[in-house]
């Protein structure tokens, strides 16, 4: 009776949280659709392959059964205020779980048979649920039997020593595999008001890929992401070969420092708020990094382990601090010609106040450095950016655009607003090339669609990702604000009334990138909304000609065609396509056939790690004022030296400096 009353209550809630959801989509998102069975469809798929990626916790009878009673229902009973059918779900995906530890806990201990002939396939999209009770055992003994066999492959590259030490390897590799999976089994049982979330998310993602849910810690989370100062542990962590986390770097700054009991290379273990705990080997990387970034989760406990010694605990209490790695920086490449550069991570803002600590003044900073230094040219590296503040790509495009409309925005009922530029005259007049692939997405597609419009700088790179939309973060309850919802409000469209809206902004000249045939775009979304275009009468005055651009461009795009650098990463995506993109014939369990798989995936890794460029080294140093401030701050020399050597030899940087040069030669 209390699990029923629960139950309900938890039905509720769910279902008023929902109704809150669609309240704020249908009166304020740019394009809302029907609650239908279109709806239900998108969210009941969704969250069966969410909940069961591999198709081995529900059995084919219980999908079955849930398909027909909610797959085309779940929006009249979410209108109806009936969510019980996520109780539903819950239960019968909670006894999957716990059946599949029972299974996990009975063959752990089983000698397995490694001589039985058996064959595994990798699905790239998913497939039908097909388990049944008989199998679930079998099922499990074939996905354990590869990962202990692909484990194995991974511990050495001497074939014929792996198969003479298989007992010994096959012992420890087991054991680590069976303890990792059913931590991972107790990490899903312990987890809390996941499937909700998920529900909403799914929900929200029906309208548009982003539009989405946040709870108190993920909003944090995410405006976090945003911002180049915010509370931090101060160390920076990585994957190490056994896919262990590892402190990598600690900042002498920063409270993780200042404990005293830290060290680079000690293995985070777990993870806690005081709320709950996060054991590293069995959590989510979205979960753990969540809890790290969290401002909500001031006082941290790290659970550590060095070398080969006893778990130890840190108690550690964040301080605000820089973020490097979501900072821009600039230097100079070149002694007689001299080309300024600029990083430009993210479009950061102060979103809690109105001080300047926001990117385009960051910018504005490095611009009047470099001006010092007398640069002949500047180059804007976009690259991976992925977005940020809209607010801040309207201010820095305005510094390069002398004056006139940068932007139409449309909202939900099609009424149009034009941006202006909000600054009249130019930071910076000389010419600009700006760096783009297919991770420079959102804010950074609209700063350099407005700049290419305006003839003001030549795109070099790849397609970008194809979102021209902006999303504003409201609470779906002011007096409670425990929940809130990011969503899409407007449409942006360039100022020839054209859009990048699942496009992409396509460079003046295209240069191939490694994996391009895999990064995910816009259009991969099925829900993202659909490229169109918009009259317009604007006018605005171009900053030189188009022929100009285009002369630049045709030459650019020939040494590119010539160069054999990028020749060699259009035939390197042409073996990444076929690792990941075409479907795998069926792969026999034994450790020769896995072996072999291993060694043809390395090999292309190893291929991409150690693919050099053969142009001459740039030359790359800081500005007069930047050198200065790098003898005030010693501690930054070592980051600073990193990233110039890995400018030296950037062959998309090489080509910018070759464009820039050629345009002072020809205005």
């Amino acid at each position: 009776m209390t699990t029923t009353i629960l139950f309900a209550q938890n039905s509720a809630e769910t279902c008023e949280t929902l109704t809150k959801i669609n309240i704020l989509i249908q009166s304020e998102h740019v394009k809302p659709k029907l609650v239908d069975d279109s709806l239900s469809v998108f969210v009941f798929d969704n969250l069966m392959d969410d909940l069961d990626p591999s198709r081995n916790i529900f059995f084919k009878t219980e999908y079955d059964e849930m398909s027909k009673k909610y797959r085309l229902n779940l929006d009249d009973l979410i209108l109806k205020n009936d969510c019980s059918f996520l109780a539903d779900i819950n239960t019968k995906y909670t006894n999957g779980i716990y059946r599949t530890k029972k299974v996990l806990e009975k063959i752990q201990n089983e000698p397995f048979d490694y001589t039985t002939k058996d064959t595994i396939r990798f699905y790239k999209k998913a497939f039908d649920f097909y388990l049944k009770n008989e199998n679930v055992e079998k099922v499990w003994l074939k996905k354990l039997r590869y990962q202990i066999m692909d484990e194995i492959s991974e511990s050495g590259n001497n074939l014929d020593s792996l198969k003479t030490h298989f007992k010994s390897i096959e012992s420890t590799v087991k054991k680590t595999i069976f303890s990792n999976e059913i931590c991972k089994i107790d990490a899903l049982l312990e987890a809390k008001d996941t499937q909700q979330d998920k529900l909403y998310n799914l929900f929200c993602m029906y309208f548009d890929p982003h539009t989405a849910y946040f709870s108190n810690d993920s909003k944090s989370s995410f405006v976090a992401s945003l911002s180049k100062e915010h509370l931090s542990l101060g160390v920076s962590v990585n994957l190490n070969e056994k896919n262990e986390i590892i402190i990598e770097e600690i900042d002498p700054n920063g409270p993780a420092y200042k404990t005293g009991q830290i060290k680079k290379g000690d293995q985070i273990i777990s993870i806690s708020n005081q709320k709950e705990t996060l054991q590293v080997a069995c959590s989510s990387l979205e979960s753990i990094s969540n809890m790290i970034l969290s401002e909500s989760n001031k006082n941290i406990t790290l659970t550590l382990k060095r070398n080969s010694g006893k778990n130890f605990e840190v108690d550690i209490e964040k301080q605000v601090m820089k973020d490097e790695e979501n900072s821009v920086f600039s230097f100079i490449i070149g002694k007689d010609n001299k080309v300024g550069y600029i990083k430009i991570p993210s479009f950061y803002a102060d979103l809690e106040s109105n001080s300047r600590k926001g990117c385009a003044d960051d910018v504005a900073r490095e611009i009047i450095k470099l001006e010092r230094d007398d640069i002949k040219g500047l180059i804007i590296d976009l690259i991976d950016n992925g977005g940020g503040s809209m607010e801040e790509a309207i201010r820095l495009a305005g510094m390069f655009v002398d004056y006139g409309p940068i932007s139409i925005v449309v909202d939900n009922k099609n009424r149009q607003s034009v941006i202006n530029d909000p600054y009249r005259g130019l930071i910076y007049k000389g010419p600009v090339v700006i760096l783009m692939n297919s991770n420079s997405a959102s804010a950074s597609e609209f700063f350099a669609s407005i700049l290419q419009d305006y003839n003001r700088a030549l795109l070099l790179g790849s397609n970008t990702l194809g979102k021209a939309t902006m999303q504003t973060i409201v609470s779906l309850d002011e007096n409670k604000n425990t929940d809130f919802l990011k969503l899409t409000i407007n449409k942006f469209y360039r100022v020839t009334g054209k859009s990048h809206q699942y496009i992409g902004v396509k460079p003046d000249v295209l240069i191939p990138e490694f994996y391009e045939g895999i990064y995910p775009k816009e259009s991969n979304y099925p829900t993202a909304i659909k490229n169109d275009s918009i009259k317009t009468t604007l006018k605005y005055k171009p900053y030189v000609k188009r022929t100009l651009i285009d002369k630049l461009a045709k030459n650019s795009s020939a040494r590119v065609a010539d160069n054999i650098y990028f020749n060699s990463v259009k035939e390197i995506n042409l073996k990444i396509e076929q690792m990941v993109n075409i479907p795998k014939a069926e792969i026999p369990i034994t450790l020769d056939a896995v072996f072999e798989q291993k060694k043809i995936r390395n090999s292309l890794w190893t291929e991409i790690n150690t693919f050099n460029d053969e142009n001459s080294p740039l030359d790359v140093y800081n500005s007069t004022v930047n050198q200065f401030l790098l003898g005030v701050n010693p501690n930054d020399t070592t980051l600073n030296q990193y990233k110039i050597d890995y400018l030296k030899t950037n062959p998309y940087l090489n080509e910018a400096v070759n464009i820039i040069n050629e345009f002072n030669k020809v205005k």
